[in-house]
């Protein structure tokens, strides 16, 4: 358990805890029954409300528990985060912005053809490392982000920062829960 905690640490340590952050928003503003006026409010507020609360301890818990649950040494540890990653780059180039300013705005101006190509190159490459369920992880990872996009595309008029951070610890989640039955 010791262990799964500090992988779980490290995953957030590595991004400053932006992606968390993103999820923690989306679960705030995404959540709220309001205009999207309101909600890109709420994704601007730096304060924490009830449904980011409760939505990041329930998707740390749920990762903590997929990473105590994996075999030593799983191919997931690298898979997750690679195609969390890889997911971003997926919902910038396949939605539109919310707002013409800010990080999303900022990350989405620097893709061009060449970074979408390494992207999903290495996506493919930690794939086919892992065998079949990668294969599985990659195909769950194009519905889950294609599903994040489509339901903050509405609520928002696009996308923002903080739905690719939101993306990447959803793919996350998702493929470390895979990974307890598929490795």
């Amino acid at each position: 358990l010791v262990s799964a905690v500090l992988i779980v640490v490290r995953l957030a340590v590595l991004t400053g805890g932006l992606h968390l952050d993103g999820w923690a928003d989306c679960c705030d503003a995404l959540s709220a029954t309001v205009t999207r006026e309101r909600r890109l409010e709420i994704l601007a507020d730096p304060r924490l409300g009830s449904f980011g609360g409760i939505g990041l301890v329930l998707l740390l818990m749920l990762k903590l528990a997929a990473v105590a649950s994996l075999p030593h040494g799983s191919a997931a540890l690298i898979l997750a985060p690679t195609l969390g990653r890889w997911a971003i780059v997926n919902v910038a180039a396949a939605f539109p912005l919310a707002r013409p300013d800010g990080m999303a705005a900022h990350f989405r101006a620097g893709l061009a053809r060449r970074e979408l190509t390494w992207a999903a190159l290495t996506a493919a490459l930690v794939c086919g490392a892992a065998g079949w369920g990668g294969l599985v992880a990659f195909v769950a990872t194009v519905l889950t982000a294609a599903l994040m996009g489509r339901w903050a595309t509405p609520r928002l008029g696009g996308v923002t920062g903080d739905v690719y951070g939101a993306t990447c610890e959803l793919v996350e989640a998702v493929v470390l829960v895979l990974a307890c039955l598929l490795f």
